[in-house]
Order: C-alpha cells, then sequence, then structure tokens
C-alpha cells in the first residue's frame, strides 16, 4: 500500500485547496509529510502547525527522502522537484491514483458534480458529525463548525468528488451522491457527451447506493445511460420529493417525502441549490442508515462553506456577498437564490475563471445574471493557462449585455471595478462572484465594511 504508516510523502503545490486537504489526512494517517509551494500563506502556517513540513518556493532539496510525491494538477511536469524525484526513484503518484488509493483504505462517501460538491459535503460531514461518527473528510474547504478540510478518522471516509482533469476517473466509491452535470472543463474532456460518459462511468463504478438530483439535464442524461439501479431525488420527478419549500434571507426549510417516510429540514443557509444539495445528502444518509433525527440535526448545523454565499458584510446599506460561482449554471443558482432571500436591486461582481473556459461558456453567461440590477465584469483570472488569443472578460460583458434588461460594465481592474461600483446607484446586496481572486475587491471598497 503506497501510503503505509511512516511512508515519505512529498506534495508539490500543497498549498492549494485540494492538496493542503490531503497533506492533513495523510498526516494524520500517520505518514511523514512535507510540501511546498510558490509563495507563503495562511494555508501554509496552518499546515505547519499540523506537523507537515513545509517550504516556500522549489528547490530540489526539498524532495529528499521522499518516496511518494504527488502534485496539483497546476504544477507542471519539467517543474524541478518532480523530474528531481523521478531521477532518485519516488513513487510518482497522480491525484486520481491517490484517491484510487484512498478508497481501498476506507469506504468511500462521495459527493460529486460540477457544482455544489463543496456545500454538499460539508452537509454529509455535518450529518455524520451529528450521528456520532468520527468520519474522514477530503474536500475543498473547512467544514465551518466541524474542522479543517482533510481528516484521517475511523471512517468512512466522507470525499468531494471532483472531475476536473479526469480526477475521479479511478475511484470506485462505496456510495455516491451526484448533484448535477454542467459543461466543465471541455479543456480536457473535449465535450460535453464525453463529460456526461465520465459521470455515468463513475455511478456504475459505485458499489453500494447512488442517489441522484433528477431535476437537473445532465443527471437526467446521465440517468437515461446507466442501467443499475440508483435513487432519485428531485422537486418534480424522483423517488423522494422535495415539498413546501420556504426560503428567507439567511435560512431554509422544505419537507422530504418518500414512499414511507418523510422529513423536515429546516437549513441555516438560502437558496433552492441549497435544498437539492441539503435533499440529495439527506437521502444518501438515509440509504445508509443514518438515523433520521440526526440528518435533520446534521442537516440544521451546516451554516454554509467558505466563499459559497457567505456574507461578508455591510457597504453603504447593502449587504455584501461572497460566492464561488464560476460557471453559468453556478451563477444562475446564486443569482435565484438571491431573489428568493427578497433582494430586489441586485449588483453582481464577475470574475470570469479560465481563458479557455470563457471562450467556450461566454455565451452561456448571457442570461445567468438575470434579475441583476448591474453587473461588473472583470477581466479573466487567467490560472496560469496562455491567452494566445488576447481574450478578455468583454467576451462575458457582451454575452450578458445582449440579454439583460440592467446595465452591464467592463471593468478590467479591481480598482475600476470599485470606481464603477462607488458611481452606481444605491444597491440591496452585492454579490461578488468568481473561482479566482475577485474577493480582494471586498478589501479595496472605501471605508470598509460594516457587520
Amino acid at each position: 500500500m503506497i501510503f503505509d504508516l511512516g511512508t515519505r510523502v512529498h506534495i508539490v503545490g500543497v498549498g492549494g485547496a485540494g492538496m493542503s486537504g490531503l497533506a492533513r489526512l495523510l498526516a494524520q494517517r500517520g505518514c511523514t509529510v512535507t510540501g511546498s509551494d510558490a509563495r507563503p500563506s495562511t494555508v501554509l502556517d496552518e499546515l505547519s502547525s499540523a506537523g507537515v513540513t513545509v517550504h516556500v518556493g522549489h528547490d530540489a532539496t526539498f524532495v529528499a527522502g521522499a518516496q511518494v510525491v504527488l502534485w496539483s494538477p497546476a504544477v507542471a511536469m519539467d517543474h524541478v522537484e518532480l523530474v528531481t524525484a523521478r531521477e532518485r526513484g519516488a513513487i510518482m503518484v497522480t491525484r486520481a491514483r491517490v484517491l484510487a488509493e484512498l478508497a481501498t483504505m476506507q469506504p468511500v462517501v462521495g459527493l460529486t458534480g460540477t457544482h455544489g460538491k463543496t456545500t454538499a459535503t460539508s452537509m454529509m460531514v455535518h450529518v455524520l458529525h451529528a450521528a456520532g461518527v468520527d468520519a474522514s473528510r477530503l474536500l475543498g474547504a473547512p467544514v465551518v463548525g466541524v474542522g479543517a478540510n482533510g481528516h484521517w478518522g475511523a471512517g468512512p471516509l466522507v470525499m468531494e468528488v471532483d472531475e476536473s482533469y479526469g480526477t475521479f476517473r479511478e475511484l470506485v466509491p462505496s456510495s455516491l451522491g451526484l448533484l448535477n452535470v454542467e459543461a466543465d472543463h471541455l479543456d480536457y474532456y473535449g465535450d460535453r457527451r464525453t463529460l456526461d460518459a465520465a459521470f455515468a462511468d463513475l455511478v456504475t463504478r459505485t458499489t453500494s447506493p447512488v442517489v441522484i438530483w433528477a431535476d437537473d439535464p445532465g443527471s437526467q442524461r446521465v440517468l437515461e445511460v446507466v442501467e443499475r439501479p440508483v435513487t432519485t431525488v428531485g422537486r418534480r420527478v424522483g423517488e423522494w420529493i422535495v415539498t413546501d419549500e420556504v426560503l428567507a434571507r439567511r435560512a431554509a426549510r422544505f419537507e422530504l417525502r418518500g414512499a414511507s417516510d418523510h422529513l423536515a429540514i429546516e437549513l441555516s443557509v438560502t437558496g433552492s441549490h441549497n435544498v437539492a444539495n441539503a435533499a440529495v445528502v439527506a437521502t444518501l444518509a438515509l440509504a445508509l442508515g443514518v438515523e433520521r433525527e440526526h440528518v435533520m440535526a446534521g442537516l440544521r448545523a451546516f451554516v454554509g462553506a467558505p466563499r459559497r454565499f457567505e456574507f461578508r458584510g455591510r457597504w453603504r446599506g447593502a449587504d455584501v456577498y461572497e460566492d464561488y460561482a464560476h460557471l453559468p449554471g453556478e451563477v444562475a443558482a446564486t443569482l435565484a437564490a438571491t431573489r428568493a432571500a427578497g433582494y430586489e436591486r441586485i449588483v453582481a461582481i464577475f470574475q470570469p475563471h479560465r481563458v479557455t473556459r470563457t471562450i467556450a461558456l461566454a455565451q452561456d453567461f448571457a442570461t445567468a445574471f438575470d434579475g441583476a440590477q448591474r453587473v461588473i465584469v472583470t477581466d479573466i483570472y487567467r490560472a496560469g493557462e496562455a491567452n494566445p488569443s488576447g481574450a478578455t472578460g468583454r467576451l462575458v460583458a457582451n454575452a450578458v449585455a445582449g440579454s439583460l434588461a440592467g446595465q452591464v460594465d467592463y471593468a478590467a481592474t479591481f480598482a475600476e471595478v470599485v470606481a464603477t461600483l462607488a458611481a452606481g446607484p444605491a444597491v440591496d446586496v452585492i454579490l461578488v462572484l468568481g473561482a479566482g481572486d475577485i474577493a480582494d475587491v471586498i478589501g479595496l471598497l472605501p471605508d470598509g465594511l460594516d457587520p
């Protein structure tokens, strides 16, 4: 087994959301873990406190003695530490193989989909925590009220199952919740049909219960091709049905009804997308034998995941929320949740993420901001991608302008964003949206935020 107790593991790019959780999990498992990252960060400080030896910068000496080497997908294969590790005979393990290996050590309870994974995984962690289970976990953000994004416990392993770069292609979960399937990572998959097939293969490989949110068009495409038994849940169709849904500004409640049981679920977060996430988690937890009281208590204890409709404060009378939404469906869900929560005058600040994604999906954003009074689009957060065509955020701004009744502005820099926002009319809410560094805009707002 690769990750035996005492194995010396080195992680290149250890400060990333996924790799930092893996470092924590492996350290608690009993491996000797080191890691490096390009720049200092709070995450590196936290890892150091958790028993991981961290290095800032990159150097061949950092891999001295490493038996196993892992790396972030953003790390180039000619990276000095990877080259040195290969020359010294270290076992080079892709993230896909890491996840597959973990599944041989503990049964994996997986939550997957192109968006909502971190939220749903956090919800499941809370449900098992309420049931008194010391579950392992691996996800892209800390679980507020429980602990860090990586933990090795008595089992099972609750895991955010990521489709990017084919990460889940070798994983065999013991149980799975599928939230949705939207066109994403097409630079890897090539087209939507191949992406759909990858999710269908994952569902087919899963050895025990599979729960699918049946209202999502992408999930429906998967349902059409898989031939194994699954459990469906939805508002319109499914063996379990969501009814009596009520959304408030920072809470929600609904009934989840099956053939022989029903649960009255209360959430401390709002949004119809969070209701869908919670419904999948509840249905999967029940299938795993979790008592209904623990399901309801765990979901009630979930107060949100970082950067997922996270309330940051108030600015000039407007509530300010930060959200990781960067796909058209995610943006639309966040706007819908904002409207349903009673906000009327909405301004959305959006940072497109990755050049390839922006070019492929620009037109899909045209209706994603429906209901916003104003949309401000920044330049693209490139995430290290080349930009040979010189694409900018104007691609998205122009697409939105062709559909939105409200005002659309392109403000390439954060300074321009703040100036544009400050010169605009009063609003009820400001949404700061994107998967890059768009949250830095909040720190630039004149006079700062009120709590």
